[in-house]
């Protein structure tokens, strides 16, 4: 415990040393009247409200003003937050892929207002527009500091947007309703921040300056907007979304087929400004896009994402604690998802659930969840009460301290449980370091587990600290974790382990107009088994040199080398055609990587990587490829080829496994959509289809028509599963 009081000592003095970044800020007024939203922002109101401008270049360097300015106005009436932007351009040749909901702004043009209403430099509201006037909003937690776990995307509400295009700029005018926020109505002020990427000259450029080695959007470089009048407490409606389905189904392996309906719906209901209750009864999430297929090579199970939307809102209150990968003690994909008794992943039907999160004041945030599911007697699936109650107190100037306590109990006497799967509980305390500059970031936690039949070592402690400056950003986690510790609601990887992590990363930014950025990364983990007397099971060392390009385009280079030592037999290829590796061997192996991606711009871009090594005793070539085309706005089509060629001696498994995926979109309008999806996978015998049809008939309010098709592979394509639903689904406001 000596290193974690030292480097908790760090934490403490670094977040009492740091101090807010200088602000820039203005002055909203308030009006009477409802501005038409039309995109020209032609309205006498716009008058009373000044411009805001001098955005400042993140990349390619962080230190100029944008050459194509971009100059926005804010005004509010008791209902609304009304934003007027202008983006100066080179004409009207846009990157705009797609006219879908929640666009992808990977190689588009488009600008995204952040409103940190609580002003904690953590959370965030993200609206996202485009030439076209299209939407993506998003819920920003963890300050925006890493863009894999920081956003999420899936969150909806209601607003308004339009737009217009000119000659030489675009316009668009915005509605928010301040029912789509939370915020304390005593607040004179939010923190807000607007950015832009305008892909004609490969500008990223920012209103409130942010360095570039931080991600743009971080929340440490803010601005801030100060309202005229006080807010008053906004009249949020309370939300009601029923749905309707039908869905006709045929199960070729067992010869049955069925016809069912179902009826149910969520409801949203505000308490106050600040906090929201979420309820839900016999959801239907038949209209969530198909799993990504994965080719596993390795000892571990594989954490698929969220997608769906009663678990997104607030979802870093229940989610994010732990480490990614290693440490996750609450995963929703436990509740709603489970196995049948051949290990294939099938839906566990929830009866219903609850759900409060939100501020309890401007420094508490609260989580409680609780869902029940229904039980499946033929698959050996309990009924479950699942409870998640969580509290996370602002520190300092960013940081915060939580607490969780989450329970997952069978509601009766079943048969077919053990000890460990009829009850299990776990809590645990963590402090979460980001300091107001973002240099500095970790995290330390302790995590008890409480389960019958399980005394032992039942602790996982943890901590990690981050320091990332211009040109370096280095690194180190620990990990400790107990034989007996379990969490049945949470993903672990391995239980009685020790792990190191220490990472370092040098980035140098040439003068060259057309490079971003060298890059030189070298990671590594250690991981010893406690139970074996802190036997080394694994040691990897991962070397990285990438060279980014401003149009987006990117080269590198890896070597990866590992030492593995099996605690139980294993088969690499996952097929149990030839003999399993032993337990209680040892592998020394490496491999290099070589990967490119193209000017994501383009109509045409690829991303494309090829590796060649030793593998365990043998050798392993893997080639991945992602193609993308599009005939923008309406078509979008991906193709992924992924091979991996194992080569390993008699008698153990050789194999040939492919991934092969591919997609298209079809956006008709801003309202009708059309996705088909087709995956085949070897390495788990399986052909896939899912097509859905997508008309948003009113706001958030949707006419699904799904078909599913599945074929095993290694049968001439036989068919297994086979399904249609029609669902119908409307968000009223009352």
């Amino acid at each position: 415990m000596k290193i974690q009081r030292i480097l908790l000592s760090i934490f403490l003095f670094e977040a009492l040393f740091c101090y807010a970044q200088n602000e820039k800020e203005f002055v909203i007024k308030s009006i009477e009247s409802n501005i038409n939203i039309d995109g020209i922002g032609n309205e006498k109101e716009w008058d009373l409200a000044e411009w805001q401008s001098e955005f400042w270049l993140w990349r390619p360097n962080d230190s100029l003003k944008a050459e194509k300015q971009t100059r926005f106005k804010i005004l509010k009436n008791q209902k609304n937050l009304y934003i007027l932007v202008e983006s100066l351009t080179e004409g009207k040749n846009f990157s705009t892929p797609s006219l879908k909901r929640d666009f992808n702004t990977y190689g588009a043009d488009f600008i995204t207002l952040l409103f940190d209403t609580f002003s904690d430099g953590t959370n965030a509201f993200s609206f996202s527009t485009n030439p076209l006037g299209l939407k993506n909003e998003g819920l920003i937690s963890g300050g925006n500091q890493n863009y894999r776990t920081d956003r999420s995307y899936t969150w909806d509400t209601k607003w308004l947007v339009e737009s217009k295009i000119f000659e030489d700029l675009y316009s668009v005018e915005i509605q928010i309703p301040f029912a789509s926020f939370f915020y304390n109505n005593n607040s004179k002020s939010w923190r807000f921040n607007i950015y832009r990427v305008n892909t004609q000259n490969n500008e990223y450029s920012v209103w409130a300056k942010t360095p570039q080695n931080q991600l743009i959007g971080n929340l440490g470089f803010m601005g801030k907007m100060i309202f005229e009048k006080s807010l008053k407490k906004a009249r949020n409606p309370i939300s009601l979304i029923p749905y309707i389905s039908g869905i006709a189904q045929k199960d070729f392996l067992n010869l049955s087929s069925n016809l069912n309906t179902g009826i149910g719906g969520d409801a949203k209901i505000p308490i106050g400004n600040a906090l929201n209750l979420d309820l839900t009864f016999n959801p239907d999430f038949s209209q969530v896009e198909a799993d990504d297929q994965i080719v596993n090579l390795t000892r571990f199970a594989i954490a698929l994402p969220e997608k769906r939307q009663f678990f997104t809102q607030n979802n870093d209150l229940f989610n994010d604690f732990g480490t990614v990968r290693d440490v996750v003690p609450f995963f929703s994909r436990r509740i709603g998802v489970a196995e049948d008794l051949n290990g294939n992943t099938i839906e566990n039907k929830i009866i219903y659930g609850a759900r409060l999160s939100g501020k309890l004041n401007s420094n508490l945030r609260v989580g409680f969840l609780s869902i029940l599911t229904d039980e499946d007697l033929k698959n050996e699936i309990a009924s479950n009460l699942n409870t998640v109650f969580t509290l996370r107190q602002k520190v300092f100037e960013r940081s915060n301290i939580s607490f969780f306590f989450m329970d997952r109990s069978a509601v009766k006497e079943y048969g077919f449980l053990n000890n460990e799967e009829r009850k299990n509980s776990v809590t645990g305390i963590e402090y979460n370091l980001a300091s107001s500059d973002s240099r500095w970031s970790g995290r330390a936690y302790l995590h008890k587990s409480f389960t019958e039949g399980l005394d032992g070592d039942d602790y996982i402690s943890g901590l990690n600290i981050q320091r990332n400056t211009l040109n370096h950003k280095i690194g180190m986690g620990l990990i400790h974790g107990g034989d007996d510790f379990r969490s049945n609601l949470g993903f672990y990887r391995r239980t009685g382990f020790l792990k190191l992590t220490p990472e370092y990363t040098f980035r140098l930014y040439p003068e060259n107009p057309e490079i971003t950025s060298y890059s030189f990364m070298q990671r590594g983990f250690f991981v010893y088994d406690t139970a074996e007397d802190y036997v080394m099971t694994d040691r990897v060392f991962i070397s990285t040199i990438q060279k980014r390009f401003l149009n987006t385009s990117s080269l590198s280079l890896q070597y990866i080398n590992r030492y593995i030592y099996l605690v139980s037999d294993f088969d690499p290829t996952r097929s149990f055609e030839g003999a399993n590796l032993p337990a209680n061997s040892d592998y020394s192996y490496g491999d290099i990587e070589f990967g490119y991606r193209s000017d994501r711009r383009k109509i045409f871009n690829l991303d494309s990587k090829i590796s060649y090594g030793t593998f365990f005793n043998g050798t392993k070539f893997t080639l991945e490829n992602e193609f993308n085309w599009r005939k923008q706005p309406i078509v979008n089509a991906s193709l992924i080829v992924n091979f991996n060629s194992i080569k390993l001696p008699n008698p153990y498994t050789s194999k040939n496994i492919w991934l092969i995926s591919p997609k298209i979109d079809f956006t008709f309008t801003k309202t009708i959509t059309w996705t088909t999806f087709i995956q085949y996978n070897s390495q788990g015998e399986n052909l896939g289809v899912n097509s859905r049809m997508q008309w948003r008939f009113a706001p958030l309010s949707d006419l699904f028509l799904v078909y599913n098709d599945n074929y095993i592979s290694t049968d001439n394509f036989s068919p297994r599963y086979r399904s249609f639903n029609l669902k119908f689904t409307y968000w009223l406001n009352i």
